[in-house]
């Protein structure tokens, strides 16, 4: 028996609700970026055949592929393709701070961190990676489905704290990490993590969002600042008099991220909610592939 048009309908609108509207936007921008394989083709244990090579002084004689060698006058030995997959745990803050938008035509900076960390945990998923959520939140796992489960986090209400703060609960050994945030809270949480993390061998990229205006600070005048949590606020007369000490403090503070980066084998990026998310993406799944994968 077919069923009728409406009772088809209201299936299928069921079923899309399931669906958070994050996944198909993540899905979109994925799609926009093709940079094939995840950087995993490279010599070691597989199955899949990946390139001939000349012998080597060293190389054992039972990895020469005869019939290769018999088409010319030096011995060539078969290579495949490593396959070992890698795990890549993903934190990206929901704090208050996140919430911020300076123009109804901008995202809030949590919107285009979320868009950006679930749309890179698809990239990775679908070209063999386990991908999972720090602080023992999700265990990486890979296929479709854990694709859903992410998005279903990163949907979820955001925390009630004023600034997040990533930890290293949860982060296997010589795995990679991806923390998005404006990193505009407290450094130490942040400075304990990828500590933690380097000594454990986790390499990561560590992407800070910033909406224009915090890199511009344009306020002139009386103006109030307040946090979006509610729970700090300032009064100036003369907004224009704290530019300059803002801008350094700001300077001050990327400088600070980059230096520890630096220190513990990371990547540091920093992305503009009013630049294109592709654009971000693109930087951002380069900078997990040049890392190299887990050993």
């Amino acid at each position: 028996m077919t069923a009728s048009p409406a009772s088809l309908r209201g299936r299928a609108e069921a079923e899309a609700a399931r669906f958070p509207p994050l996944l198909a936007r993540a899905e979109q921008l994925a799609g926009s970026v093709l940079l094939g394989e995840h950087g995993r083709r490279r010599a070691g244990v597989g199955d899949d055949f990946w390139q001939y090579r000349p012998l080597q002084q060293g190389d054992p004689r039972r990895l020469i592929d005869w019939r290769r060698s018999a088409r010319s006058d030096a011995q060539f030995v078969r290579e495949r393709e490593w396959q070992i997959a890698q795990s890549v745990m993903l934190w990206v803050d929901s704090a208050a701070s996140m919430r911020f938008s300076s123009a109804p035509e901008l995202p809030e900076k949590v919107d285009r961190a979320c868009l950006i960390g679930l749309a890179a945990a698809v990239l990775l998923l679908r070209s063999g990676e386990r991908v999972g959520m720090i602080g023992n939140a999700l265990p990486p796992r890979r296929g479709e489905a854990q694709i859903m489960r992410l998005a279903t986090i990163l949907s979820s209400e955001g925390a009630a704290e004023e600034y997040g703060a990533p930890e290293a609960r949860g982060m296997l050994p010589h795995s990679r990490a991806l923390f998005i945030s404006d990193f505009m809270g407290d450094m130490a949480p942040v400075r304990a993590a990828l500590t933690k993390a380097a000594d454990r061998g986790v390499r990561g990229v560590l992407l800070q969002v910033l909406d224009p205006v915090e890199e511009a600070f344009p306020y002139r005048g009386r103006a109030i600042f307040e946090s979006v949590g509610g729970t700090l606020a300032h009064e100036t007369l003369k907004a224009s008099d704290l530019r300059d000490r803002y801008l350094e403090r700001l300077a001050a503070r990327k400088a600070e991220l980059e230096h520890l980066c630096a220190a513990t084998g990371w990547r540091f990026g920093c992305h503009h909610t009013s630049q294109s998310a592709q654009s971000a993406l693109l930087w951002l799944y380069r900078a997990i592939e040049d890392g190299g994968a887990a050993r």
